[in-house]
This record gives structure tokens, sequence and C-alpha cells, in this order.
């Protein structure tokens, strides 16, 4: 596959909610790189979209991800299911996606947009789940249906390609 297109990179931030990522193994990190993928992301003019499982039960999109466009409530483990993501995410973007958990609403989610024939890339640093063997099965699952695995630094380099674009260097503090 070749490198991220940038001017065709949409991110799709998964679930990544008050109540749930306490749970979350390395929870923390997760956060911390979702964090720096959305300031790239703003920096370069990446859109996004963002989701909430259940927010009644699981709060809402965790506050340390601020200045996030309007969440996308949904009860369907699987984002597709709801319409609104669906339009949202649009035709043929390529969709870098983060956020939980792996195993049950990225992992569905990535599945079922890979049978719309769609460039998902996983930031499997960016990505989390309670158990690490949970973690660990997703990612294998979603490269065996054809997701690309990569982290949040592959990602920031690739949408800059080069040290002469002029977000350069405030991109490069992000993993500093």
């Amino acid at each position: 596959m070749p490198l991220l297109n940038l001017r065709n990179a949409m991110l799709l931030v998964i679930d990544l909610q008050e109540r749930l990522m306490p749970a979350i193994d390395h929870g923390g990190l997760v956060v911390a790189n979702t964090a720096r993928l959305l300031e790239a992301g703003r920096l370069l003019g990446v859109p996004v979209v963002v989701t909430e499982q259940n927010p009644a039960k699981l709060g809402r999109t965790v506050p340390e991800l601020p200045g996030l466009p309007p969440a996308i409530a949904k009860m369907a483990f699987d984002a597709c299911a709801e319409p609104a993501v669906l339009e949202a995410l649009g035709g043929d973007r390529e969709l870098v996606v983060c956020g939980c958990e792996a195993h049950v609403c990225v992992g569905q989610t990535v599945v079922t947009l890979l049978e719309h024939r769609r460039r998902v890339v996983v930031v499997e640093d960016a990505v989390g789940s309670r158990a690490p063997r949970s973690h660990a099965a997703a990612l294998r699952r979603m490269a065996a249906h054809g997701a690309e695995l990569v982290t949040t630094e592959m990602v920031l380099f690739e949408w800059l390609r080069t040290a002469a674009h002029p977000q350069f260097r405030a991109i490069s503090q992000l993993i500093r």
C-alpha cells in the first residue's frame, strides 16, 4: 500500500469515553496518542469524526481531547450501523482509526469499513482494550482482513512527508 495521503485523510476517533478509559490497559497512552493525532490533524486540516457508544452509560468523550466536532452517539458496536457515521465518513477518504475497544467497537467498525472497500489504517498505539490479549487478537484480526497497522509517529511523518513542510516543527514537537 502507498504512504498515507494527507489530502485524502480522515481521522475516526471511536469511543474514547469517560467511564470506559479508566479500565483500558495503557489508557493514558491511547488518549495521549489520540491527542497527538488530533493536534497534527488540526494543524494539517484533516477532518475528524468522533463516535460515542451509549453515552448515557459510558459518558462523553474524555476531556483530555478538547475541541472535537460533536460526537455521533451509537448503540451498535459497529459504528457503520449508524447511518450518520457512514454519511460523515464520506465515500473514499483514507480512514485513520483510533479508539476503544480494539476487539469490540474498533474491530467491528474496521471490518465493516474494509467490506465497504475503504482504506483503513489502524493506529495500534492509539487503540486500546481492557486486556492486552484482546488488543493483540484484535490487531491480528483487523490486519488479516486488510487493515494496515501503523503507529502514531508513522501517521504524523507520512502526513508531513518532508522536514520542509511548514508544520514540521510544530508536529515534531508533539512526539518529544
